[in-house]
Order: C-alpha cells, then structure tokens, then sequence
C-alpha cells in the first residue's frame, strides 16, 4: 500500500512542477509582441499626422494636457514601461517630456513620440520569450515583464484614445480603428 501513495505524491509532484512552469509561461511572444508595438507606432503616426500643426497646442478645456502633451506622456510612458520591462537604461529618465519646449511642434513632438515607439520596439526585440515571465520590480509592485508591456500597451492606448476628441474638435475625422 506504500508503493502507490508515494507513487501519487510523486505523481502530484510532478503535475504541480509543470503547472507551475506553464504559468509562467508568456501569453504572447517577443515576435508576437514586437508586431503589435510596431501597429501601435503606426496607429499614433496617423493620429499625429491628422492633428493639424495649429491643433498640436490645443486644450480642449484650460485644465488638461494639450494635444501634445498627452502625446508626450504617452512617450515619457513608453520609455519608463519600456525600460523597466528590459533592463535597458531610460534616455528619458529624471525628464517630463510634456513640460520640454523643444517638442511643442508638430514635426519635433512627431520624432519624439515615433522614437519612444522605436525604444519600446528595440526593447521588446532585445528580450526573448523565456524573459517575458520573469518578474521584476515596478515601483512596489512585483509583476511579469510581459505584464509591463501590456500595462504600457494600455496606457498608450488610453491617451491616444483621448486625442480623439482633440482631432475633432479641430474639425479633423480621426484616423479609423487599427486592430490588425
């Protein structure tokens, strides 16, 4: 009778360590993750392109980010998530990129918005899948690599989804949905 109930432990053991590892296992890959960060690029390109260059200042009420601000949070974002998500060291770090001059126009906001994508892009392609379920630290918390770069995917989605109502209160349709 011994025999069989050491068996199921050993059984039960085995089954937990799988278990174990295909939890840990990342839901998507770094190819599968690269592509949808590089459509995300794309996506907020058109949304700078149909904001005119008169719009890139516009507050739709005194108390918000303009238009250009919400990008560079957005940017500043990429580049924290980014970074954090890599190991790779922020080229934005300590800064507030929606208070820099330098990027009020619409050709200098466009170039620093595309390269935090470009960060974002280099940093996801630098890791491999094996590197996505590790953990890491993000402020206090504790989460997988993978988890940061979806918490990073659903920021930039929520503030460029907030330039929407800027495009058209320009007068200007913003740019149709981009899902594939």
């Amino acid at each position: 009778m011994k025999l069989p109930i050491r068996f199921t432990v050993a059984i039960l053991a085995v089954l937990w360590a799988f278990s174990a590892v295909e939890a840990a296992r990342p839901m998507m890959t770094v190819s599968q993750l690269t592509a949808e960060w590089q459509r995300a690029k794309e996506y907020t390109k058109e949304y700078l392109d149909a904001m005119p260059e008169d719009g890139v200042g516009f507050k739709p009420t005194p108390e918000i980010r303009s238009f250009a601000e919400q990008m560079l949070h957005l940017a500043n974002a990429n580049y924290n998530f980014g970074a954090v998500a890599s190991g790779k060291t922020n080229p934005m770090q300590g800064k507030k990129m929606e208070e820099m001059a330098e990027f009020k126009t619409k050709a200098a906001l466009t170039k620093a918005v595309l390269d935090s994508y470009d960060f974002m892009i280099d940093a996801v392609k630098g890791m491999t899948d094996a590197q996505l379920g590790e953990m890491v630290k993000m402020g206090p918390r504790e989460m997988s690599r993978e988890v940061v770069l979806a918490k990073a995917f659903e920021h930039q989605t929520h503030h460029r989804g907030q330039c929407t109502i800027y495009i058209r209160m320009k007068g200007v349709k913003p740019p149709n949905e981009k899902l594939f």
